[in-house]
């Protein structure tokens, strides 16, 4: 079941369960995504870093196109944004090729050493959600990070009192929207796909893990993630 912004209401989740008329697990566990759901907008993100770098934005999202395969998240024949998710790539390795790669379309200089950490720079430590998943966990609710990793250190100061698990797609050697990764996050949350809530800002991640019998939420803003989660789970957790 996909929620997306705006169609919830605080009594929808009994609503379809007397519709459908048949036992529906309640759900147990919130799994969240990291860039763009537990940080302010990607690409505002990128913006910033592509002025300070002097990079040009739209070669570096027509490079992001090629690499990815059209849509988004499909695979390409041959893919460095995945092999860096998975762990396959170093690093410096991938900075290395981006940097390259943007240089050749520009024909300017691109410093490659330290590039993921420039752009990192810019990325906003979104308050409120933290905020919202800490209450969930104080509430009783079973939570997760489910993240695809760009090698980036993440803020890992807090998480002990955030995340019952924490799952990085470079440390697991699996990646969104693989189903293996979310089962991976299943298992060790110890609830079953019925039983949880995953929100992420990317439809084709939210698309994968509803195949497999999750509850989705993209994430467009706080307001309505958090109005749609406490719908779901019945309590109070936004504020």
């Amino acid at each position: 079941m996909t929620h997306s912004s705006g169609d919830s209401t605080p009594g929808c989740r009994n609503c379809w369960r007397e519709l459908v008329r048949c036992p529906v697990p309640e759900p147990r566990a919130l799994i969240v995504d990291w860039g763009g759901v537990l940080t302010g907008d990607l690409r505002v993100a990128v913006q910033r870093w592509a002025e300070i770098d002097g990079v040009d934005l739209q070669t570096y999202a027509s490079l992001m196109r090629d690499w990815l395969g059209e849509p988004a998240g499909m695979e390409a024949l041959l893919n460095p944004v995945h092999a860096l998710e998975r762990g396959e790539m170093a690093l410096p390795d991938f900075e290395s090729r981006l940097a390259r790669a943007l240089s050749e379309r520009t024909g300017r200089p691109v410093e490659e050493r330290g590039l993921l950490g420039r752009m990192f720079e810019h990325f906003e430590h979104a308050e409120d959600m933290s905020g919202l998943v800490r209450r969930a966990r104080a509430a009783g609710i079973r939570t997760a990070l489910c993240s695809n990793s760009w090698g980036n250190d993440y803020p890992r100061d807090g998480w002990d009192d955030m995340f019952d698990v924490v799952v990085i797609s470079g440390e697991v050697g699996m990646r969104k929207p693989e189903p293996r990764i979310f089962e991976h996050t299943l298992k060790l949350v110890g609830v079953s796909a019925e039983e949880s809530v995953f929100v992420d800002d990317l439809p084709h991640n939210i698309a994968a893990a509803v195949a497999l019998g999750m509850i989705g939420i993209r994430h467009v803003g706080y307001e309505t993630t958090a109005l749609e989660i406490d719908a779901l789970f019945g309590i109070h957790l936004s504020s």
